[in-house]
């Protein structure tokens, strides 16, 4: 996501290059409202925007204020039971589904408490009960209030909330990701490269040089780069999730944005006074990162341990044409900094809701191949038709897909040259989670006989 070429000038400052990508969507409603599970609070997402044209750019406060007010006046902070903060919620599938053919049948939009999925913040649990012709699924939640960055988090952890359209294109997506990862990759084009290094070749630095003159002429030479999504709808809530929380990434990486927990430096920071331009450059992504999943011996309960999220990094090399292929080199700068965004994460998820809402829709594909990979809706005996999409009688909303991010700059004083730097994705790999990651263990069982049962569709 942050792209271009390691060069060593005659100056004093520290470059990067960023692809500039905030995302939000347009006003989308589904054509028959009796399928309006969008709408207005899902043009923001991660605080980025993509337009008609499928240009992701920064969602500006004027951008962010209609809607903004819009939610807050039709997103009622919710009172009673639901809005107690509790470690373990419930959740029935089956009566989830029933909640939305009510919806469906009536005509009625489809309500708060089940669009934002009773104000769950991750999903630990799954319980079967073939008694019951039901699947559970489980974990902390608490009511939730819009904030003013537009997102929908939980009253006082300031995480955001899980989303029933998350929950649809998780099991929607289950079959297209077995053979192929989840994934969002941001990269320049080959001619791109080509352009940005012989423009920077051409360059006369010296005393008093002032880079920030040529940054139009770098932004034009490197041009757009080309966002490619992979096994997930490209118009979906969830592919521009996954394009915002690599965008902040890199913006925290490259000192575009200041980081908003401390202990968090940029990378920026750490080369500034040692770096070394080496032909090569420092790709980061993040992928799923769970310690394990724990399933009871007789396979009806299961559950999900670990922070979910974790950051990688690896160096490339770049090419005269502008093509990149691994390197074996390490980076150690570049791995300490994906370390300390690591063990920072929690707290981001606090701060960013894109970095929690990349959380929650691993949660959600990890929870939803558990299901698929081991039939537990044949096993519990439920039709999960409506929400797998087989029934086709519920749609998701279209957003604009995003195609490509324009290039933004960055400067910071140092010893080490120019360094611009480098792309970057996400990846979810849901089948390989389940099926390296899975261990038995009877303490999940006695979870899931105190978890009770209810007539609501939720209960904690």
């Amino acid at each position: 996501m942050i792209i271009g070429q390691n060069l060593r000038l005659k100056t004093s400052c520290v470059f990067a290059l960023l692809c500039s990508s905030f995302l939000t969507v347009s006003a989308v409603q589904a054509q028959n409202n009796n399928n309006n599970i969008g709408g207005f609070q899902l043009r923001v997402v991660g605080g980025v925007l993509v337009d008609s044209d499928g240009v992701v750019r920064s969602a500006t406060k004027d951008d962010r204020a209609g809607v903004l007010r819009e939610m807050r006046e039709q997103i009622i902070q919710p009172g009673g039971k639901i809005a107690a903060t509790t470690p373990m919620r419930m959740i029935s599938l089956a009566k989830l589904q029933a909640e939305i053919e009510k919806s469906i049948t009536s005509g009625e939009p489809i309500a708060d408490e089940v669009r934002f999925l009773a104000g769950l913040q991750r999903i630990e649990y799954v319980f079967v009960y073939p008694e019951r012709h039901d699947i559970v699924l489980a974990g902390p939640a608490e009511g939730w209030r819009v904030r003013d960055d537009a997102s929908v988090v939980g009253v006082t952890t300031g995480r955001p909330v899980l989303q029933l359209e998350d929950l649809i294109t998780a099991f929607r997506t289950v079959d297209a990701s077995r053979d192929n990862a989840i994934s969002v990759s941001i990269d320049p084009t080959p001619a791109g490269e080509v352009r940005l290094r012989k423009f920077l070749s051409q360059l006369r630095t010296g005393p008093g040089f002032d880079p920030s003159q040529v940054e139009n002429g770098m932004k034009e030479a490197f041009g757009n780069q080309i966002v490619t999504l992979t096994a997930l709808p490209t118009d979906s809530r969830m592919a521009q999730t996954l394009v915002a929380a690599d965008y902040r990434m890199k913006c925290l990486a490259m000192a575009i944005e200041d980081s908003p927990v401390a202990g968090l430096p940029s990378y920026m920071e750490m080369i500034r006074d040692g770096g070394k331009a080496n032909g090569t450059q420092p790709r980061w992504w993040m992928a799923c990162d769970y310690d394990s999943i724990l399933k009871s011996e007789d396979g009806l309960a299961w559950k999900l341990t670990g922070l979910g999220v974790k950051a990688m990094t690896a160096e490339q090399l770049v090419d005269s044409q502008g093509g990149r292929t691994n390197s074996e080199r390490q980076n150690k700068l570049a791995q300490r900094w994906a370390d300390q965004f690591t063990a920072k994460f929690d707290e981001l998820c606090t701060q960013n809701v894109a970095f929690g809402d990349l959380r929650n829709v691993m949660d959600l594909n990890v929870i939803a191949t558990v299901i698929a990979a081991h039939q537990l809706d044949a096993t519990a005996g439920l039709d999960l038709s409506l929400l797998n999409g087989k029934s086709k009688s519920l749609e998701t909303p279209s957003r604009p897909v995003a195609k490509t991010i324009a290039a933004h700059c960055s400067f910071v004083s140092g010893r080490a040259g120019w360094t611009v730097s480098a792309s970057g994705g996400v990846e979810i790999n849901p089948w390989r989670v389940v099926s390296e990651q899975t261990k038995s263990d009877e303490s999940v069982s006695i979870v899931r006989q105190k978890a009770g049962q209810n007539d609501n569709w939720w209960w904690n």
